[in-house]
C-alpha cells in the first residue's frame, strides 16, 4: 500500500491539514490521525469515555479492536491539544468526532477520505489508513524497538491468551516514542532540519 513517507511530502500533508477549511470536527480528526495512527474506524468511533486526558491516555475497548484486545494509546502533548480544542464542541456528547447530522452517531467512514481528496491527495497517495503505514515505516527506519511499534499499531498477537495480558507491553518505550513522533511531525511541519527522532529523543 503506497503512502507518503518523504519528510517534505509529509510536511505538505500536515500543513494542508492545518489549513483545511471544512468542518472543525473533520480537521481535528485529520490532525489527530497521524499522532495516534490507529485504524480509521477506531478513530472515527472514538468516545470521550475512553479518554483520560489527565493521564494522557486513550483506552480503546477490546470489542472495538480488530484483535479483540484492549488497546492503549499514549497521548502526546500535541494529541492532547487537539482533543482539548474539540472538547468544548463535542465533549457534551458520546463521540469525539460525531456526525454533522446527529451527535448520536460517529462521523462517516468517508469523511476523512473526502477531506483528503478535497485537499488534493489522490486515492493512491493518501488515505486514513495510510497514516499507520507512514508511522510504521518511519519509526522502524529511525530505530525504535520493533516490538514496541508493532504493539502500538495493535497488530494481532498470535497467542490470544498472551495478547489479553500484554496490551500494556513496552508501555514506557511506547510513551516515549509517541511523544518523540509527535515532536518530529511538529518539527518538520514548522520547517525544522530533518533529523532522526531517535536521536532527538535522546
Amino acid at each position: 500500500m503506497a503512502t507518503i513517507t518523504d519528510p517534505k511530502e509529509i510536511t505538505g500533508l500536515l500543513r494542508s491539514i492545518d489549513d483545511y477549511r471544512g468542518s472543525i470536527v473533520t480537521r481535528c480528526a485529520l490532525q489527530l490521525a497521524p499522532l495516534v495512527f490507529v485504524r480509521p474506524g477506531e478513530l472515527r468511533q472514538a468516545e470521550w469515555s475512553e479518554f483520560n486526558l489527565d493521564a494522557a491516555e486513550w483506552r480503546i475497548p477490546a470489542e472495538k479492536m480488530k484483535a479483540g484486545v484492549l488497546h492503549i494509546v499514549p497521548l502526546s502533548s500535541q494529541a492532547l491539544a487537539v482533543l482539548r480544542e474539540i472538547q468544548p464542541l463535542t465533549g457534551h456528547g458520546r463521540y469525539v468526532f460525531p456526525s454533522p447530522r446527529t451527535d448520536s452517531r460517529p462521523m462517516s467512514s468517508n469523511a476523512i477520505l473526502s477531506a483528503l481528496r478535497h485537499m488534493g491527495f489522490a486515492k493512491d497517495e493518501m488515505s486514513g489508513h495510510r497514516f499507520r503505514s507512514m508511522a510504521s515505516m518511519l519509526l522502524n527506519e529511525q530505530g525504535w524497538i520493533r516490538d514496541a511499534i508493532e504493539r502500538q499499531l495493535a497488530h494481532a498477537e498470535r497467542n490470544s491468551v498472551r495478547a489479553a495480558y500484554n496490551y500494556a507491553e513496552f508501555m514506557p518505550e511506547r510513551k516515549k516514542m509517541m511523544q518523540a513522533w509527535a515532536d518530529y511531525l511538529e518539527g518538520i511541519k514548522a520547517g525544522a532540519k530533518i533529523i532522526s527522532i531517535r536521536s532527538a529523543a535522546g
